[in-house]
């Protein structure tokens, strides 16, 4: 459709082009008069046009488009459903959803398939292979709410056996589309022992003695019989339980009192031998990943006057036994003469020069040392320590901040669960001012004003490998562990993992390693990607970049792999990829100032067997997540039921319309027909003797 101005401003260039073509060719010409009404209709349409064109009409376009509903088959890819479901009830299954599939599409659907590892590319229900090494449908079935969003999605088809060990509960949320779950697995309780879980502390110290305690969950066997649990490491058993199974309970406890041996990452391997008629062995094995340190941390909390914040700190390192604990306020409680590993600081140096005897000792000794700023802090003193940051306040304003982790720190992770936390936390005051990092400073946190997220630190790592320093931007935090304890059942996880962590990294390795090569997490599972970290140093310390590292990596069966790495300033990590669990031991070398240098350590990788620890399928959730939706639960032998009642739903495809308007002078063919029309009039002209 053209559109433009109103009709007497068409008329008006209908009589403009009439006048000026009147005007060319109203006098006695040298050709025939039909060749003079023919130029002078050229020269009255070329004008007319033109005029026309000025006042920008455009032309108006309108496209249809119809979007048949969708339906989408999604289907639970995990371990359990291939390893429980009987194969002809799987089968059974498969070939339901590609007659689904084809019954629908006859019906002017469209259907895709989704799993728990989709790809992007087009699936065959019947090429699933059942792989997924845990199982999170509300991931799921959120991933296709968004995938969908404001499109057709008629239902989708949930296809599982109802055992969910990730993500939310899928069967307490809400989703805004129809649900059809058909239920696969087997309900009927087979003969089987596992153990679901081990208990035990993550770190022991060397010579003393520490419980492993293993869950025994048992099914299907008489009163009387007994499972014989074993203690192995590095497959050699170490001790051996008898371990009964009672009747009228399902599951009971076993103790193995271990002697923590030299120093080390340990993996100790817990095991129930096969019993007469048991269904599966999968679940029969479980491992214990212990870090054997030489003995506690001695920390030294020390302040400049009586905070809260101290309470908040001393709460949170006595939550971990490998620490052991000195208070010190001045004129309080006494500074005792003793060596420490690390030092809290807060709010010193301060002001009025209290506590000075305690910076004398942390400078004298070089004690890795947190600072904690706060409205006692001397900021020229501090600033004078070279612990990576300058702070120069304006007066005494502040700025009201949460934390905000940075993505490139690589030192220590932050859980999913803790950067939600980090975002509920009341706002903590800052000095606001010029804060500055040091050459060799890492930002851990940053601020985050309101909902501005900011690039002002707020946790910092500095100094040197001789003395590592860190910094914290505020004298508030008790409040975070506060606000947490409170909404989190007195359970400060995140605040107390933070502080940790922090005091860690400072002892880490703390002596002038020139070469120093790390794994960026405590231990991974065999499904994540093993990251190294890196930093080289010149000879008097100064961080430096582009160096070559060789990193080998050595299994308990020594079997050997070799990486190359090459630091660089972002700090990225070498990335190692999915390994398989076990023990390894590492060992990386660089050469640096034509000096070849040498760093070990070793890296824990964890099995989680989520998807062998229940074999009974669960078809409750799977009618509560339809039921919720306002459907029901089908079954693999009821495809053609289900087909069925999805017609019966009635979906119907969805029209759109777009309006297009586009200017009718962006068009340019019309150019060239008003080129070609002048070109006509100019060579008739000239070839009938004209000017």
């Amino acid at each position: 459709m053209l559109l433009s101005a109103s009709p007497w401003f068409i008329l008006l260039c209908l009589l403009v082009g009439a006048g000026y073509a009147a005007l060319l060719y109203s006098a006695k010409a040298p050709w025939s008069r039909a060749v003079n009404y023919a130029l002078a209709f050229v020269r009255f349409a070329v004008v007319s046009f033109l005029c026309f064109l000025l006042l920008s009409p455009f032309l108006k376009s309108t496209t249809t488009t119809t979007e048949a509903p969708t339906l989408v088959l999604a289907l639970d890819n995990s371990q359990s459903v291939g390893l429980f479901t009987p194969p002809a009830v799987l089968s059974q299954a498969t070939q339901g959803l590609i007659q689904l599939a084809a019954t629908l599409r006859g019906q002017g659907f469209r259907v895709e398939t989704q799993t728990l590892m989709s790809s992007g590319r087009p699936t065959r229900p019947d090429s699933v292979r059942f792989r997924a090494p845990a199982t999170d449908l509300d991931g799921l079935l959120t991933r296709i709410g968004e995938g969908y969003q404001n499109r057709n999605l008629a239902g989708v088809v949930l296809v599982s056996d109802g055992l969910v060990n990730q993500g939310r509960a899928p069967q307490y949320t809400d989703y805004r589309f129809p649900i059809y779950a058909v239920g696969v697995g087997d309900t009927l309780p087979k003969k089987d022992v596992s153990i679901p879980a081990l208990t035990y502390n993550r770190v022991a110290f060397s010579g003393n003695q520490f419980p492993i305690e293993a869950e025994i969950a048992y099914d299907g066997y008489a009163a009387g019989t007994s499972a014989t649990v074993l203690l192995r490491e590095n497959g050699r058993v170490l001790q051996t339980r008898r371990v009964p199974l009672l009747a009228g309970r399902r599951r009971t406890k076993t103790t193995f009192l271990v002697t923590a041996p030299a120093p080390g990452k340990r993996r100790y391997e817990v095991v129930v031998e096969k019993l007469p008629g048991e269904f599966t062995l999968l679940n029969n094995q479980k491992f214990a990943y212990l870090d054997i340190v030489k003995g506690k941390l001695r920390v030294l909390l020390a302040g400049a006057a009586p905070h809260p914040d101290l309470k908040a700190l001393r709460a949170a390192i006595l939550q971990n036994d490998n620490f052991d604990l000195t208070t010190y306020l001045p004129g309080i409680s006494p500074l005792r003469r003793q060596d420490f590993d690390v030092a809290i600081l807060h709010q010193l140096p301060a002001q009025n020069g209290v506590g000075a005897e305690v910076l004398a000792q942390v400078k004298a000794r070089r004690v890795p040392a947190l600072y904690v700023l706060g409205a006692q802090s001397d900021y020229s003193a501090y600033n004078a320590l070279g612990a990576g940051l300058t702070v120069t306040p304006r007066g005494g304003q502040t700025d009201a901040v949460t934390p905000l982790p940075n993505a490139t720190f690589t030192r220590f992770a932050f859980e999913e669960d803790a950067l939600r936390r980090f975002a509920a936390y009341p706002p903590a005051p800052v000095p606001f001012g010029d804060i500055r990092l040091g050459a060799g400073a890492e930002a851990a946190l940053w601020q985050q004003v309101g909902r501005v997220k900011t690039q002002k630190p707020l946790l910092v790592f500095g100094g040197t490998p001789a003395q590592r320093q860190a910094t914290l931007l505020t004298d508030g935090s008790w409040q975070w562990r506060l606000q947490e304890a409170v909404e989190h059942d007195d359970r400060p996880e995140a605040y107390d993992r933070l502080v940790l962590r922090t005091l860690q990294l400072l002892t880490q390795n703390a002596n002038k390693k020139r070469l120093d090569v790390y794994p960026t997490q405590d231990a991974f599972n065999s499904q994540d990607d093993v990251t190294f970290g890196a930093e080289t140093y010149n000879a008097i310390f100064e961080r430096i970049y582009g160096q070559q590292i060789t990193l080998s990596l050595t299994n308990e069966q020594q079997q050997t792999r070799t990486f190359t790495y090459t630091t660089t300033e972002d700090g990225a990590p070498l990335h190692l990829g999915s390994l398989p669990a076990g023990l390894y031991r590492y060992t990386a070398r660089a050469t640096l100032g034509g000096q070849p240098q040498q760093d070990r350590g070793e890296v824990l990788v964890q099995e989680q067997q989520l998807e062998a620890l229940q074999s009974r399928a669960d078809h409750n959730l799977l009618y509560q997540v339809a039921r919720r939706s306002g459907q029901r639960l089908y079954f693999p032998t009821q495809f053609a039921q289900l087909a069925q009642d999805i017609q019966k739903a009635n979906y119907k495809p969805v029209i759109y319309e777009q309006e297009e308007l586009k200017d009718l002078i962006n068009l340019k063919w019309l150019f060239f027909v008003l080129l070609a029309l002048l070109t006509v009039e100019w060579a008739t002209r000239k070839y009938s003797g004209g000017l």
